[in-house]
């Protein structure tokens, strides 16, 4: 195809991030936080009461379930009732606790004592910024130990 060479670009029109990749976002915030203040606002927006996460997914779930009761088969009640349960009783469980961690790391005020944030400061003997950061690295967490295998009796 041949067209004026002004417009005979490699540029790509405009497109929108997935909305999955706002809640990427704020998992990295959360990932890169170095106050319980960071950790919070993060936190605040999965789970305010309005335009949160939370909400938005909640929303999805009711709708989800109202479609599956208009569709009349056999299945489709318990699937729209299993949807509400979600939407009423596992999702409320997890904003909950979601929103008490919340307001416990908002009342802290406090930094995160293995955490840093990075000043990008560069050793005077470095040319480059990206070759090496003053920064101490964050200390690595030791995985948790698996939890105890339960041993059922033998009759």
């Amino acid at each position: 195809m041949s067209c004026d060479e002004d417009f005979d670009t490699d540029d790509r029109p405009a497109s929108y991030p997935p909305s999955s990749a706002s809640v990427a976002h704020l998992a990295n915030r959360v990932q890169e936080a170095t106050t319980t203040d960071e950790t919070a606002a993060a936190l605040t927006e999965l789970t305010a009461p309005h335009d949160g996460v939370l909400t938005a997914i909640e929303e999805v779930l009711t709708a989800t379930a109202d479609f599956y009761d208009g569709l009349g088969g056999p299945s489709d009640p318990h699937i729209a009732r299993r949807l509400r349960h979600l939407a009423d009783e596992v999702l409320r469980s997890i904003r909950t606790d979601l929103s008490d961690a919340r307001n416990q790391l908002a009342d802290r005020h406090a930094p995160h004592p293995g955490r840093s944030t990075c000043a990008q400061e560069v050793p005077a003997n470095e040319r480059e910024r990206s070759a090496v950061c003053a920064c101490p690295p964050p200390p690595r967490a030791l995985p948790a130990p698996p939890p105890p295998v339960a041993v059922a009796l033998r009759r």
